[in-house]
């Protein structure tokens, strides 16, 4: 049995009870399972970035941005898998506690940040044709970058300065966690509130309407075939449903977690709750780092150009497939206003 914490500041001796064996069993397993598909995709999809910008396409700013973030996730499991299989007792510094964590959180947002990028950057390009061309540059995409990395950045940095983030061993378990408490404190009730509106409900709103815009646009255009339309739809919803299900389950669980389980006066008062919501909290986490591994595939292997530019890749980025993929994009410019707006959906990694 493992004995979480209670917040500190309150009460230093009051611990709940929680099982920790589903930790020591999942996270291994799942993590070593995503480190062996992150690290490869995660570094094709850098790839496909780096030959979208250099084609002045402002997409590949944003998949590149997707695909670091991914990747710095991805560099931070080993160390969860150790915690794991200690049964959840950091025996490591402190300064890599707090590091794990920011990025854990960094990488949650940013990507949900930047998916939403790429749904506006769609939008734009699919349903106002030729209106907003400032809008979908790659000095744009750039700026939007940097806004974003900087503002997440800002948003954990409470991560990094909160002294809770690292729990002192407890005397009664000599067991010392990294950042979750059970139940929560207040300071992380809070922050949690904030990451289920800005991080996650926000984002998953304008995905949504992008999308339905989207799906409009393709589905009233006469010069798309059926074979297309349906292709389209199809990633559509797959984009939709995989966000929805990687990060819905979690924010529902963290925000019932911080309604219930901080107390102001009583630092028993939430241990039932926090035992309660363990197993869930652990099982949506664990979905949640399905991210790192759905990004990549399905903004970068399931399009065309995706593939295109990964078979490119495989053949040592020969010169006569570089030129063929620079024609392909040629002959997509040259068409009409609509046909415009679709090629655009099917040539650029649309979604």
């Amino acid at each position: 049995m493992e004995r979480m914490a209670c917040n500190k500041s309150l009460c230093n001796e009051t611990t709940c009870l929680v099982t920790y064996e589903l930790d020591q069993h999942l996270f291994p397993v799942l993590y070593s399972i995503l480190i062996i598909i992150s690290i490869p995709a995660n570094s094709a999809s850098l790839y496909i970035s780096y030959s979208q910008i250099k084609q002045k396409n402002e997409l590949g700013i944003y998949l590149l941005s997707l695909a670091l973030a991914d990747l710095l996730y991805t560099l931070t499991l080993p160390l969860w898998i150790y915690y794991a299989q200690n049964g959840d007792n950091w025996d490591l510094s402190q300064q890599l506690c707090t590091f794990s964590v920011f990025l854990k959180y960094l990488n949650y947002y940013t990507s949900s940040a930047f998916l939403t990028c790429i749904s506006i950057d769609r939008y734009l390009a699919v349903v106002y044709p030729l209106r907003f061309h400032y809008l979908r540059t790659r000095r744009f995409a750039l700026l939007a970058s940097i806004f974003v990395w900087a503002f997440e950045i800002m948003s954990n940095y409470q991560v990094l300065k909160n002294e809770d983030i690292f729990n002192e061993t407890f005397l009664s378990t000599n067991h010392t966690f990294c950042y979750d408490t059970y139940p929560l404190v207040n300071w992380q009730a809070q922050l949690n509130f904030y990451r289920v509106v800005v991080g996650y409900a926000i984002p998953l709103a304008i995905m949504v309407f992008c999308y339905q815009k989207i799906y409009g646009a393709v589905k009233n255009n006469q010069a798309t075939r059926n074979r297309d339309k349906r292709k389209i739809n199809h990633l559509l919803l797959s984009i939709v449903v995989t966000f929805f299900l990687c990060f819905t389950p979690y924010h529902v669980v963290l925000f019932i977690r911080s309604i219930v389980e901080p107390c102001e006066c009583d630092c028993g008062c939430g241990c039932d709750a926090a035992q309660r919501m363990f197993i869930p909290y652990r099982i949506t986490t664990a979905l949640t780092s399905l991210n790192c591994i759905a990004d990549p595939i399905l903004y970068c292997f399931v399009s065309e150009t995706g593939r295109m530019d990964i078979w490119n890749m495989l053949k040592c980025g020969s010169s006569e497939s570089r030129r063929d993929a620079q024609l392909s994009q040629k002959v997509a410019i040259s068409s009409s206003s609509q046909d415009k707006a679709m090629m655009v959906l099917k040539s650029e990694t649309v979604l």
